[in-house]
């Protein structure tokens, strides 16, 4: 083999050589060209003609009716950038901003909101929610003792479910299930004001085909070792399903949301125990995925029951978690024969630091 010598003179002479610097490959994403849906909502704005109470309707039908022609693969990211170069040439010839996101659904979609006692929210969460292309927004209060009724009753539109004992979110999210039809149900707590960009994306998934759209907040978590006993005991549950890719995602968590088809697959009334409605449509072949994330985690309102090691809230989730596991191992000889986790690898994976 030839010595290898120095490749320059200043290399020779002991001098310092500066590193070349390649010039960066373009790899940029090639975005869809959005001028046609400009021009589009151009002529859109042109044809308004009707008072500012009806500026939103307007631009969202209008939307709604050139999106058909969107390709059938196109992501929801790329859908929502088209919808915002419609609204933008809207805006230039109407002279008008429409406050709406521009998401273009193919089916009809609801959106269900448990509280109690969120006077101090609600209203924000009724505005946001009002931004989205939803036929219906169920309102379900139960064991409210502010003046959370009369903030929603400020909203036209609205069904509301009005429960004066207190039953708690998931029962909550059962009632409103029933109370609309629509295809897609998308749901949220009255106490989280989450922006309607970020909720979105879980209409999208139920609408292009997925049954379950959960809120991923797996990435959120600490390492397993340094986990609660919830998050555990979520994860321990998708593994035991075999659906370990979706971690400690889990229907315990908002926002998320689910088909119609999923809804009457697992009975509405399942949706009082979350862990178990999700095991049943993992259990039936359901369309189940984690598609988007939003941080409820840290946005969450602290209250007495949900504070503290062993408290009221995670007991229930513990509880309803293991009511999912015992009903899916009474369902089918198919899980007892099923490979669960060996009493090394659980023990392995409580001792990873």
């Amino acid at each position: 083999m030839a010595a290898t010598g120095p490749r320059s003179r200043k290399q020779a002479e002991g001098k310092r050589v500066p590193r070349t610097r390649h010039p960066r490959r373009n790899v940029r994403k090639v975005m869809p060209d959005l001028r046609p849906f400009w021009r589009a909502g151009q002529l859109a704005g042109k044809q308004f003609r009707g008072d500012t109470d009806n500026l939103n309707k307007h631009a969202s039908d209008a939307w709604q009716v050139h999106a058909a022609n969107l390709p059938e693969q196109i992501s929801c990211e790329d859908t929502l950038q088209a919808g915002r170069a419609f609204i933008q040439g809207y805006v230039k010839s109407s002279g008008h901003v429409p406050d709406i996101v521009p998401l273009p659904l193919r089916h009809v979609a609801a959106a269900v909101v448990c509280a109690c006692n969120e006077e101090r929210t609600l209203d924000q969460v009724l505005v946001q929610l009002g931004r989205l292309p939803l036929r219906d927004i169920v309102v379900v209060l139960n064991g409210t003792t502010d003046n959370s009724l009369g903030h929603v009753l400020q909203h036209p539109g609205i069904t509301l479910v009005y429960e004066p004992e207190r039953a708690g979110h998931d029962v909550g999210r059962a009632l409103g299930a029933k109370m609309t039809e629509a295809e897609t149900v998308l749901f949220v707590d009255g106490d989280m004001v989450i922006p309607a960009e970020h909720l979105a994306p879980f209409l999208f998934a139920i609408d292009r085909g997925q049954d379950v759209a959960l809120n991923d907040l797996t990435s959120l978590l600490p390492p397993f070792s340094k986990q609660d006993e919830v998050s555990r005991i979520k994860a321990y549950l998708n593994h035991t399903l075999g659906r370990r890719d979706l971690g400690s995602n889990s229907m315990t968590a908002v926002p998320h949301a689910l088909s119609r088809r999923m809804i009457q697959a697992v009975k509405p009334a399942s949706l009082a125990v979350p862990p178990k409605a999700q095991m049943l449509a993992i259990q039936q072949g359901l369309k189940v995925s984690a598609p988007c994330q939003v941080d409820v985690i840290r946005s969450n309102r602290l209250r007495a029951g949900n504070t503290g090691s062993g408290n009221d809230v995670a007991r229930l989730i513990l509880g309803d978690h293991l009511e999912a596991l015992a009903a899916w191992i009474g369902m089918s000889e198919y899980a007892l024969r099923t490979n669960l986790p060996s009493r090394a690898e659980v023990a392995y994976r409580r001792n990873v630091r």
